[in-house]
């Protein structure tokens, strides 16, 4: 089912399902809304609770004025779990939701039982990316926001992908022309503004996995490589022939992963 919950002052759209002890909670990436888990969400455990929500800024919730954060992002997930009567959940990240994930982690650590972050990094934006964002920043409030989707969202994909998930793709370029550009500018902000959470992931007692595509444009191996240098500790896996959207180009490979992660994690 779908609803609207008003959490820190704004509207937030929740679609949920199932029942359980277990909770888990989806966080899509940039420029996406909850409806990019549709068929991934069927794949996780019978007996798990499942709740995505639109994050501030992108589909059908609100936004911060300004700047929606990793932090007021993840203090609007806390605000709508404890509308809803949650403790504690396993949060499931895609891209910008693995940060907002890991800021939950930073700022709630007694809530969180398990973080898995897909096609993510727990990296600050360098100086050369953060100006490419204030760019893009220019071109979203010039009304130019279709047209950088229309850029941004295939390269999600690994080429050889392309034509198999089109019907994904044309989904959410459609979503996009419904998305408020100054909810959208705010979320770019919030990217820019994020915190290097590598010394966080490395003392955590929580459970964290990241898995990453082998051909993903915004991730490249030699990244990867890094991140498995830098937490050790961390459960990692590579999926091949998938981009920055493996949750789409590898659904099944993906989620039979978070399973036995999740099962394993005991959450």
């Amino acid at each position: 089912m779908e609803y609207f919950v008003t959490c820190n002052g704004i509207p937030v759209h929740v679609s949920e399902s199932g029942k359980g002890d277990r909770t888990i909670v989806l966080l899509h990436g940039y420029l996406e809304t909850l409806y990019i888990w549709e068929e991934f969400r069927t794949l996780l455990p019978d007996s798990s609770r499942i709740i995505s929500m639109d994050l501030p800024g992108l589909g059908l919730t609100g936004s911060d004025p300004q700047v929606n954060s990793m932090q007021f992002d993840a203090s609007v997930l806390l605000s709508l779990l404890d509308r809803i009567g949650v403790s504690k959940v396993c949060i499931l990240g895609h891209s910008m939701g693995g940060y907002v994930g890991q800021r939950f982690l930073r700022d709630y650590p007694d809530r969180i039982s398990a973080l898995v972050n897909i096609n993510s990094h727990p990296y600050p934006d360098d100086p050369a990316k953060a100006a490419d964002r204030q760019k893009e920043i220019n071109f979203i409030l010039n009304g130019k926001l279709v047209q950088l989707a229309q850029i941004a969202v295939p390269n999600m994909y690994a080429k050889a992908n392309l034509r198999r998930c089109d019907e994904k793709i044309a989904e959410t370029l459609e979503i996009c022309e419904m998305h408020d550009p100054d909810g959208i500018a705010a979320v770019v902000r919030g990217l820019v503004s994020r915190d290097d959470n590598v010394a966080l992931l490395r003392e955590t007692h929580v459970p964290v996995m990241f898995i990453n595509g082998d051909s993903d444009a915004y991730m490249p191996v030699s990244k990867v490589r890094q991140l498995e240098s830098d937490l050790p500790s961390c459960v990692h896996a590579i999926i091949k022939d998938t981009g920055h959207n493996s949750i789409i180009e590898a659904t099944e490979a993906v989620a039979a992963l978070v399973c036995d992660f999740i099962s394993k994690a005991g959450c």
